[in-house]
């Protein structure tokens, strides 16, 4: 994009705000991190963003696939935080600017595929602070998100390039790929056969998640390593929906981990999440979205079949139809003076929730606690 361009876009008012919304809940995960070093002067700043899954990503970007259950984690974002170490950035910090860059790669995407309500609503998210530290949200979406919009444009090279991008990131790509393939048939113009021929161009995700594979079983003998290291390291075995479900509330009761009370909370908002994604399904099942009904529903079956449902309040981040949802109800003008009142209260109250929902998911990651 010319420079010329870029300041006539940054010119449109729902830009700005846009461009605001992402500084602005940046400076309040920042100023939440800074509450926290300075209230436990036995954290530092090094520590904080190095905590969780983070250690993770690193230890493997700088040792390769050699701790217990390291393979559950695809090698996209390590291998990414590997070329910045041998250029002179420290891991951590690689991971902060990446996330960054991802975040507004992201809400870029989104602002074109659902309009600046569905981008802020992303941007305010609750578990935003893992689009910030070394996590692989900011970057799967930043991918998924325009592969997304190039699909819809059917721009399939684009497409195969940035699913396939998405898919060294996150186990999440091989439901990307599949939606996009749904997407792809589904779209009107065209004949039937030429749709099917253009789901060949899905080859490149698919094979990005074979080539871990292979790698996988030539290095552990395991074609399953990474489910097996999923089901050992994080109780992620095959279970019936049914008892998922039961142990998930068991986690959840009042007297549940009287050593760590936030876990409780923690998975009373995995529960919501999952209902954010059945709502989710079923709106764009009713609206004829087919292919995104199919990105998010295949993924709360995927979580059903865990031990307990677990990591679905970060997996709402990548779900962008919700995201356009909560969009469309933000952007709604209800023609009467009252029915504008109500929206401009109801929006001051979920702009302000949101806020304070991201403050608090922030000073509980930062303080080492369990946030998903």
């Amino acid at each position: 994009m010319s420079p010329a361009r870029v300041r006539a876009a940054f010119s449109r008012p729902d830009v700005q705000l846009v461009a605001q919304a992402w500084a602005g809940s940046r400076l309040l995960i920042a100023l939440a991190a800074a509450y926290v070093l300075a209230t436990r002067p036995d954290l530092t700043l090094r520590g904080i963003l190095q905590t969780w899954d983070v250690v993770h990503f690193i230890r493997i970007a700088e040792d390769g696939y050699v701790a217990a259950n390291s393979q559950a984690f695809f090698p996209g974002l390590p291998l990414l935080l590997r070329a910045g170490s041998a250029v002179g950035i420290d891991p951590v910090v690689g991971g902060v600017l990446l996330s960054l860059i991802g975040s507004v790669l992201a809400t870029w995407a989104l602002y074109r595929l659902g309009g600046p309500g569905a981008a802020i609503a992303w941007l305010l998210a609750p578990t935003a602070v893992f689009t910030v530290v070394g996590y692989t949200e900011s970057l799967f979406c930043a991918a998924a998100f325009w592969a997304w919009e190039f699909a819809r444009r059917r721009n399939y090279l684009w497409m195969a390039v940035l699913a396939g991008a998405a898919a060294a990131i996150r186990v999440s790509g091989l439901f990307l790929a599949g939606a996009l393939g749904i997407l792809i048939l589904t779209q009107a113009g065209d004949a039937l056969r030429r749709r099917i021929a253009r789901l060949a161009w899905l080859l490149v995700p698919f094979g990005v998640i074979l080539a871990y594979m292979v790698y996988l079983k030539a290095s552990t003998g395991d074609w399953m390593a990474w489910y097996h290291a999923q089901s050992t390291g994080w109780a992620r075995s095959l279970t019936n929906p049914v008892q998922a479900v039961i142990n998930t509330f068991g986690a959840a009761a009042p007297g549940a981990y009287p050593d760590h009370p936030e876990w409780k909370w923690i998975f009373r908002f995995e529960l919501v999440s999952v209902v954010v994604g059945v709502v989710t399904t079923v709106l764009c099942l009713r609206r004829r979205r087919w292919a995104e009904a199919g990105y998010v529903g295949v993924q709360i079956l995927a979580f059903s079949l865990s031990y307990w449902f677990q990591s679905v309040c970060r997996a709402v981040l990548l779900w962008f139809p919700t995201w356009i949802l909560v969009g469309e109800w933000a952007e709604r003008r209800p023609e009467t003076p009252g029915g504008r009142a109500a929206r401009t209260a109801g929006l001051t109250v979920a702009v302000v929730a949101a806020c304070a929902a991201l403050a608090s998911w922030a000073w509980l990651y930062f303080n080492g606690l369990w946030a998903s």
